[in-house]
């Protein structure tokens, strides 16, 4: 009984020193009257119980107000409310507002940070940013020069910074980060220019850095010990080191500029890594682990409990930084803690969350060609492995190959405008790039601070198919299929929301906001906003009503011919051709634009 006793007692410390940590948070993610969080939630679902708006109204939507950023470029990511307050940020120079919902949107306060212009050509794919976060009275800004800042919520004073890389080796930000526990989580751009990608958590309350693990590199980098595993087994020692030629892992990419989600229960944080560099694959023999990976890392102390890599020694720059989408669901009888992500590769993965068990890999556009299928055996050797076809591989026996219509193409059947899901259907609402591509490696040398790409790529869409470039669909994770698929014009570049009125909402490279039924994608409602919208759907309640809000502003990979004035097709990494009709339907801007139902 004695030893009980200690047990209990030890456990009820250790839940009340993690509540006092996430009290605040946490309270404002579980009142849906706020948008507290990018992600909706710990679990990314981006999901609201809201329901006063739905698919019997919906159509009935107006404009209520809107706002100006002041800023062009591509504005992704969406505004936080906390209270009756609007936190809204824009893309470089990363100037954040907060607006009083009270009083007509009237600005409260305006953080601009003064950041060296030089940072901008270092930036992979646009100036974006993915939006701040709050916690315990703070507002969380990682800027373009990968300076840290924790803001006063109330006044804007800066409370605390500090420096999480370098842009003159290419290191650089566009995410968002994750309050979580008494830390702040945060990644790294730049695997285009050769930096050695990480995760690093910071304390919350005074930007002291608790842990970083590496995504390539040996052991005590990773954060690896003798108890991390890949599907079950242990990775053993130096698991990284062993699929590098030489110091390649150095300048091996695998950056983590996606979404982070949580579990509290199991104390473990998720996220995926990045392509390796180069983008040719000649140069880099090997798996190239732990590029292109998802991570399951302990929130305390940043071990890695389990990784999975989804597609070793990439070779069509498939990042795995997609967000991964956490719920609890009944297979075979039993109710299962899972992960869904929807990775740039084409294939959709439910995974075991606690264990890292592969349950399910498949297709999620119909066109994704480069490979038949993922092995599903456990007993299998190549198990969890991809089995790539070679027509569409891009290197033969360590030789470069020019290869041509490869689907999806190098931005992915999705990048990193999140999908949500809905308890009430237990769908994914997933925003799709239908594209593929034309792929030409060729070598490269490395130059700090310069870009270390190695490929010239050409982009169009899928062929035999509607003839757009994206579907909008709805995909059921524990069958691996899709319910259904609205198609469209342009890659669907916008993060989705989902809510308990049966409506699941969008936006569209043109500028549209579109509201679909949550049961069968009909389209209940569309406005064009003044650009095309990169942004994520939001939802929140202000004196009883509810309203939806969006960031339009046309840029990111997709939209950087526009946002940047490039005009040559294979700039923009290839993206620049293959969206090059794009203009003749919007033009840039940085508009708030927020909608309700009139009474």
């Amino acid at each position: 009984m004695r030893k009980l006793s200690m047990l209990t007692s030890g456990i009820a410390i250790c839940i009340a020193s993690m509540a006092v940590a996430n009290d605040d948070l946490v309270a404002q993610m579980e009142n849906p009257k706020q948008w507290a969080i990018q992600t909706g939630d710990y679990k990314n679902q981006r999901y609201s119980e809201l329901d006063a708006i739905n698919a019997e109204n919906v159509g009935d939507l107006q404009v209520a107000w809107t706002f100006s950023t002041g800023v062009l470029r591509g504005h992704e990511g969406s505004p936080l409310v906390i209270g009756d307050t609007m936190y809204v940020h824009t893309p470089f120079p990363n100037i954040v507002y907060a607006l009083d919902l009270a009083n007509e949107g009237k600005i409260l306060w305006k953080y601009e940070p003064k950041q060296d212009p030089d940072v901008i050509p270092v930036m992979c794919c646009d100036t974006v940013n993915r939006g701040v976060a709050y916690a315990e009275g703070k507002i969380f800004l990682h800027q373009a020069d990968t300076k840290v800042v924790a803001l006063d919520a109330k006044s804007g004073d800066v409370v605390w910074e500090v420096v999480n890389g370098d842009p003159t080796i290419g290191e650089t930000n566009t995410a968002t980060v994750l309050p979580v526990k008494d830390k702040v989580i945060v990644g790294i751009s730049g695997g285009e220019f050769g930096v050695q990608g990480h995760v690093t958590a910071y304390d919350m309350n005074t930007g002291e850095l608790a842990w970083r693990g590496y995504s390539v590199g040996p052991d005590d980098q990773l954060l690896f010990d003798e108890n991390t595993t890949a599907l079950g087994k242990p990775v053993g020692p130096d698991s990284s080191l062993n699929s590098w030629e030489g110091d390649q892992w150095k300048i091996g990419g695998g950056t983590t500029w996606g979404w982070y989600s949580a579990d509290l229960e199991e104390n473990l944080v998720y996220y995926g890594s990045g392509n390796p560099s180069t983008w040719n694959p000649a140069q880099r023999p090997g798996d190239n682990r732990w590029s292109m990976a998802i991570f399951a890392r302990d929130i305390d102390t940043g071990v890695a409990k389990w990784v999975y890599q989804m597609t070793p020694h990439d070779e069509w720059d498939y990042d795995g930084i997609n967000e991964m989408i956490l719920t609890e669901q009944e297979v075979d009888g039993e109710m299962r803690k899972l992960l869904t992500h929807f990775d740039r590769n084409g294939l959709g993965y439910t995974m075991d969350r606690v264990t890292g068990e592969l349950m399910v890999a498949e297709k999620y556009d119909p066109v994704v060609n480069w490979t038949t299928g993922v092995d599903m055996d456990p007993e299998s050797e190549t198990y969890g492995r991809p089995a790539v076809v070679a027509q569409y591989s891009t290197e033969q026996n360590g030789e470069d190959v020019n290869s041509t219509g490869i689907c999806p193409a190098a931005l992915g059947s999705k990048d990193q405008q999140p999908a949500s899901y809905s308890p009430k259907t237990e769908l994914f609402y997933v925003p799709t790039n239908h594209v593929c591509m034309d792929y030409e490696p060729f070598r490269v040398a490395y130059t700090a601070g310069q870009p270390y790409v190695g490929a010239t790529l050409s982009m169009y869409p899928a062929p035999d198919s509607h003839g757009g470039m994206g579907n909008f669909i709805a995909w059921d994770n524990l069958k691996g299929e899709i319910k259904w698929s609205i198609p469209e014009k342009f890659s669907v570049w916008s993060g989705a929301l989902a809510t308990a009125g049966d409506v699941v909402f969008y936006g569209t490279l043109e500028g549209h906001l579109k509201a679909v039924h949550a049961d069968t994608g009909e389209e209940l409602y569309s406005f064009k906003t003044p650009s095309g919208i990169i942004g994520n759907v939001m939802t929140y309640e202000s004196n009883g009503k509810q309203y939806v809000g969006i960031l339009s502003g046309v840029g990111g990979w997709a939209g950087i011919g526009l946002a940047a004035g490039l005009t040559n097709p294979n700039d923009g990494l290839g993206a620049v051709g293959g969206y090059a009709a794009l203009s003749d339907y919007t033009n840039l801007g940085g508009q708030l634009t927020v909608f309700a139902v009139p009474d």
